[in-house]
């Protein structure tokens, strides 16, 4: 009998099992298929070689005339299996060929506005202006953080006896201020004090505020906006965070001096010694609610609070403003 040895893929077939008839195969060129990248690399194609050797009439009874397997179709099983090999490895280059940009703006993860509202959300938490700016003032600005006038909440202030001193502005700080912790609505029992303020000063009010109108947590100024809707006061923008800058934003707003100005906030640390190396007459209220405070933030505060009370308490003391001598003439004894 004579023989042939390693004849032609398409003249010699050998049983293949069920489950790898080409009906029962699926091959996807979709990239969404592919899980990862890395998968590109770990699918090996699967290689077959023919090696034994069969005779001329074998080859004639499995002749194409007479087809017996599945796998004798004008799409054979190796057309589609490697096709989908090379499918595959032409999505790999074009993946590792596309640019990182593109990768950046189809993931989500790596937006602007991502990175953004992480960095608001992180800033807001932990001040490392602030704690920079505490460091100095431990050191050698002690009195930088007694206020001039201490109260429970703004609803204890004159704001006609501060009128009447000359006083052109106020200036709130916002959160456990006016508003509860990232809230965009008035504490409802300062509604009245608020609106005695506005009443008496016009458009001279305005919040200025490390949450809402910081270009860097709030570059399009979304949540200045949203708030002053919310409250109905000026948000006013600015490029650095309490207690670190100027007034020169202030200023421009009121048009005046800041010396004629009010700042009322809760933070020792931030609003106060912002005030107070600004020329400001500082009010410090208490929180309005610790239950929304991050834990980080209610540990630095009893910090805060509890330094105050020391300085203040020995014989450091803070200059009294020129337009109000006796800062306690513009507190009430009874709240609005």
């Amino acid at each position: 009998m004579q023989t042939t040895s390693a004849t032609p893929w398409n003249t010699c077939y050998y049983p293949i099992p069920k489950r790898f008839y080409l009906q029962n195969l699926h091959f996807s060129s979709n990239a969404s298929s592919l899980s990862s990248p890395e998968t590109l690399f770990t699918r090996t194609p699967l290689t077959l070689t023919a090696t034994n050797s069969c005779s001329k009439e074998q080859e004639r009874r499995k002749s194409p005339k007479n087809p017996q397997y599945p796998c004798q179709k004008k799409t054979s099983f190796s057309q589609g299996f490697y096709s989908s090999i090379e499918t595959q490895r032409t999505q790999k280059r074009e993946y590792l060929e596309t640019p990182y940009s593109d990768l950046e703006i189809h993931s989500g993860i790596f937006t602007n506005m991502w990175w953004v509202d992480l960095k608001a959300a992180l800033g807001q938490r932990i001040n490392m202006e602030g704690i920079a700016s505490s460091v100095g003032i431990v050191a050698k600005d002690k009195h930088l953080v007694i206020p001039h006038v201490a109260i429970p909440d703004i609803r204890y202030i004159d704001w006609a006896e501060l009128k009447r001193r000359g006083f052109k502005g106020v200036v709130f700080d916002k959160d456990n201020t006016i508003t509860a912790p990232y809230s965009l609505s008035l504490w409802p029992p300062l509604e009245s004090s608020v609106e005695q303020c506005k009443s008496l000063f016009g458009n001279n009010i305005a919040v200025f505020s490390n949450s809402a109108g910081l270009h860097e947590y709030d570059p399009d100024g979304k949540k200045a906006r949203a708030l002053e809707g919310a409250i109905g006061i000026k948000v006013i923008r600015h490029k650095t965070k309490k207690p670190a800058g100027t007034a020169e934003e202030i200023e421009r707003q009121f048009n005046c001096e800041s010396s004629r100005l009010i700042m009322v906030g809760d933070r020792p640390f931030t609003d106060i010694v912002y005030g107070n190396r600004n020329g400001f007459l500082t009010i410090l209220t208490e929180p309005l609610s610790l239950a929304e405070e991050p834990f980080i933030v209610r540990q630095v505060r009893k910090l805060e609070v509890a330094l105050v009370h020391r300085w203040s308490s020995g014989e450091l003391k803070l200059s009294n403003h020129r337009l109000l001598p006796y800062p306690q003439q513009c507190v009430k004894d009874q709240p609005l």
